[in-house]
């Protein structure tokens, strides 16, 4: 279960990168939002739908890796990353290529910020707290992104 747990975790190994896997891993979320809304047509009703589908086994992969590692929110687990860009994707008003690289740049401002109350949420326990932090985060992103797009920014 440890295997499976870490490729999840990971995100099939995008959590491996030697430089900014957080990084990566949100490119990689962006990418997948963008070609299932190309070739598969799908919006903000999938992003949701799979948002809320990977929630429990993201939460459990995390947990399993942090504990198999011995670290409270270890770098190489980017599964959080990938469900806050497609929170943040909730808030396109349009799905176009300026929406999907205004995600990503808001959701990362966002996570690395961590604007109150974002950062109290890594206080949960385990893997709700590395999960928790991040859905705020694309929360954020998500109501700019919604803003932006009212205001034909993109």
């Amino acid at each position: 279960m440890s295997r499976l747990a870490t490729l999840i975790s990971t995100w099939f190994g995008c959590g491996y990168f030697p430089v900014a896997p957080g990084t990566v891993g949100s490119l990689a979320a962006v990418l997948m939002a963008a070609a299932a809304h190309q070739y598969l047509g799908s919006g903000r009703i999938t992003f949701l739908a799979a948002t809320l589908v990977l929630l429990g086994p993201a939460i459990w992969s995390a947990t399993e890796t942090a504990r198999l590692l011995k670290r409270e929110d270890p770098g190489l687990v980017v599964v959080d990353e990938v469900l806050g860009v497609w929170v943040t994707l909730l808030g396109a008003t349009a799905l176009n290529w300026k929406a999907f690289t205004a995600a990503f740049v808001l959701f990362r401002i966002f996570d690395i910020w961590k604007p109150w109350p974002v950062r109290r949420l890594e206080d949960l326990p385990e893997g709700t707290g590395i999960i928790a932090d991040d859905l705020a985060a694309g929360v954020y992103a998500a109501i700019m992104l919604y803003i932006g797009g009212l205001l034909k920014l993109y």
